[in-house]
């Protein structure tokens, strides 16, 4: 077996104080493709700085495979240096010649190469920083947030030209469906310990709540066995001395052991404040268009969102998402056509630019909005202190401006802000850039038990399919298109939509070019093989289902995860794999089933027709 690439044994670092990180151990392969996961503040951007030699280590081994080369994505690239973009992506290519590649990943990412830097959005500086550390192509990619600000084509785009590429590569990311195209292997950093773990980020979700419910079980056995031997200091009988200092030694190393115990943390369960109802109609577009520079951004779109409504909205960048948001809510005109908006809107808009939010303010003062200590949250008063908490924020920093918060920081106080402000009517543009994973599921929570109406503006496939009743995509040259259901929905439709038009085509080519009699009679039943495996579904899938059963039945098990782990994971990736199963076969039987019944309500069709 070769040599990793990176080795990381028994690694620690501390901040002020506090140990973020202890005994850190995991390695990294030639070509692997790696996500490393963990909560905001578990150490993944320190664990980069650290690889990268920018920050130092308390104690333990780092190890690099001599010559091998390393790049790492900037959260805050400096391009102050640099003229145009392009010579900035080019800065570390070893050769001239090699340039062309910088201009083609600028192209890639939605930019020319001749921008100057100074002019440049924050969005397009984090996609120049991309540009420069995929030029390389180096032994080793260290990416943070990398589909932060990129479009739908273009996050497609990345996943296929990190695939490609014979790099190793260790991502963070929130988006989940990135980490699960694109990662073969995880890294969990969780209270301080690092896990790594063969398997796709999809089936990691599923590990980790058996893991974290495995973990109660064996905190809670913890209690009751202090609590069993504290009643025997207490009231037993009393033995020999030797053996009374032996107990006494077990129970004392049972409390270290509970006290060295780090809990999972988890947010409170987060409320919106809901406002009256709004009239039954809330948004109703018609024939509305708008064009800049002669340019048309909306052609003749007819628009109507009603209460309760939760609509994405999807386009690559410059589509005009913003323009169209600015329209629905009336703060632009259309060129053409009427909007009219519902009685009684309350609306909250979260801005992707974090406009809202005064740099100079402190935390607590944006939260009061300078109105005391409490926050009024749906008619309830919090202390600004208790509500910071449930954000993940410290009590010492409430007194901290807005200013030096960081992004993750910035995007969970904007939450904080919206949420307890009453509304029937929500805005998100770029809602879940900076969130981590775990603030993002809370979003989701909030967001599906809310009363109001939603428009979402997102480039996360995974959260527009959970969030989102239907998406409305800009198709180019100002047509927008509605589609039921969310972003995996909308492109089975366009497929389905697609394949019937090519079969469309070809039967008429066939029509055109060939007799009847050519025409090969369609089949009355199904093939033999085809009725074979339909009657033996059944069969298989109660296999399978007392297969999850007697696995559920183990996994169960409160002290399996203690006695051992191995077999605690064993377990878990059979039952990943027996629901995978289950799923496809369940599919194949659904699939096999309408065909019989196609098959049969046309030769209904045919002896009628022909009686």
């Amino acid at each position: 077996m070769s040599s990793p690439l990176l080795l990381i044994q028994n690694l620690s670092y501390s901040f002020g104080g506090h140990p973020l990180f202890t005994d850190l151990n995991f390695n990294i392969a030639n070509n692997e493709k790696l996500c490393l996961v963990g909560r905001n503040g578990s150490g993944k951007s320190t664990l980069f700085k650290i690889i990268m030699g920018l920050q130092n280590r308390d104690s333990g081994n780092l190890f690099i495979q001599p010559g091998t080369t390393i790049q790492c994505l900037s959260q805050e690239p400096d391009l102050s240096y640099f003229t145009k973009t392009i010579d900035y992506v080019c800065s570390e290519l070893p050769s001239p010649d090699d340039h062309f590649r910088g201009r083609i990943l600028l192209e890639a990412l939605g930019l020319t190469g001749n921008e100057n830097p100074a002019h440049l959005s924050g969005g397009e500086t984090r996609r120049c920083a991309l540009a420069k550390v995929l030029a390389p192509r180096p032994d080793l990619l260290l990416l943070d947030e990398p589909t932060n600000h990129l479009d739908l084509p273009t996050i497609e785009w990345l996943e296929s030209e990190l695939k490609s590429l014979s790099s190793a590569v260790l991502v963070i990311s929130h988006d989940r469906r990135f980490l699960d195209n694109m990662a073969k292997g995880i890294i969990w950093l969780d209270r301080g310990q690092a896990r790594q773990l063969s398997m796709k980020f999809s089936e990691f979700e599923l590990w980790r709540e058996n893991f974290f419910e495995q973990e109660a079980l064996e905190y809670h056995k913890l209690n009751r066995q202090i609590a069993r031997e504290e009643d025997w200091v207490r009231y037993g009988v009393t033995a020999r001395r030797k053996r009374n200092v032996r107990r006494m030694a077990e129970l004392s190393e049972l409390r270290l052991k509970r006290k060295n115990h780090i809990q999972n943390p988890s947010l409170d369960t987060l409320q919106s404040s809901d406002a009256e109802n709004s009239g039954k109609i809330v948004i109703d577009a018609k024939n509305i268009t708008k064009s800049y520079n002669s340019r048309t951004i909306i052609n003749n779109l007819n628009l109507r969102i009603v209460r309760g409504d939760r609509l994405g909205i999807i386009g690559p960048n410059g589509a005009g998402k913003s323009t169209l948001l600015k329209l629905l809510t009336e703060q632009e005109l259309p060129d053409q056509g009427e909007i009219k908006l519902g009685s009684k809107l309350e609306i909250n808009y979260l801005d992707q630019h974090r406009q809202i939010l005064d740099p100079e303010k402190t935390l607590a003062e944006t939260l009061t909005r300078g109105r005391g200590d409490y926050v009024d949250v749906g008619g309830e008063k919090k202390h600004v202190i208790g509500y910071m908490k449930q954000y993940l924020f410290q009590p010492e920093q409430a007194k901290t401006p807005v200013k030096v918060l960081s992004g993750g920081e910035k995007a969970r106080l904007l939450l904080a802000c919206a949420l307890s402000q009453p509304s029937n009517l929500i805005i998100l543009d770029e809602p879940t850039n900076d969130f981590d994973l775990e603030t993002l599921d809370l979003l989701q929570e909030v967001l599906s038990t809310y009363k109001g109406t939603l428009i979402l503006v997102s480039h996360d496939r995974d959260f527009l399919d959970r969030i989102a009743t239907s998406v409305l995509v800009a198709e180019g040259d100002g047509i927008w298109t509605e589609y039921a259901g969310g972003y995996s929905d909308m492109m089975a439709l366009r497929e389905y939509k697609q394949e019937n038009l090519i079969r469309k085509t070809q039967n008429k080519s066939q029509k055109s070019t060939y007799s009847k009699t050519h025409i090969k009679p369609k089949p009355k039943k199904l093939s033999y093989k085809d009725q074979y495996e339909l009657d033996h579904l059944p069969e298989k899938l109660q296999k399978l289902q007392i297969s999850i059963m007697q696995l559920n039945q183990h996994l169960n098990d409160p002290g399996l995860y203690q006695k051992d782990p191995d077999l605690f994971e064993k377990f878990t990736r059979q039952l990943l794999d027996k629901q995978k199963e289950q799923e496809k076969l369940e599919e194949r039987w659904l699939e096999l089933e309408i065909l019989q019944e196609n098959l049969k309500s046309n030769d209904e069709l045919s002896n009628s027709s022909n009686q």
